[in-house]
């Protein structure tokens, strides 16, 4: 499943978005997570709709682990992690390179894959 998110994120790697200088990284962050969050939306939504209604992402991901098993969970929540701190601005600390960025992408997809092509289980 690719989403808008994905597919503009990948679009400020390719192209030159005016005013964009020094803050792309931030948004490509930012939109990865949007496709995390989009992502988990349509887990929960065929798994457990009621959880899938909470707009609040921490419940989601506590509630991965019952779901979709320790590795999943702990890999969601990582990811989750990972691009909010890359998404906010940290005086003295340098941003995500792109190598740092594509491999967050890739963690991306891949869990993306288990989460939507993996058959769910209740592991609890």
């Amino acid at each position: 499943m690719t989403t808008t998110y994905l597919s503009t994120a990948d679009k400020l790697l390719t192209t030159v978005v005016p005013g964009t200088r020094g803050a792309w990284p931030r948004a490509y962050a930012w939109l990865l997570r949007l496709e995390l969050e989009a992502v988990l939306d349509e887990f929960w939504t065929r798994v457990r709709p009621d959880i899938g209604e909470t707009q609040a992402q921490r419940p989601k991901l506590l509630m991965l682990t019952a779901y979709a098993g320790p590795d999943i969970g702990r890999s969601a929540s990582y990811l989750w992690w990972a691009l909010s701190r890359a998404g906010h601005h940290h005086r003295y600390e340098l941003g995500l390179t792109v190598s740092e960025l594509l491999r967050l992408r890739d963690e991306l997809k891949r869990l993306t894959g288990q989460l939507i092509d993996g058959p769910p289980r209740h592991v609890v």
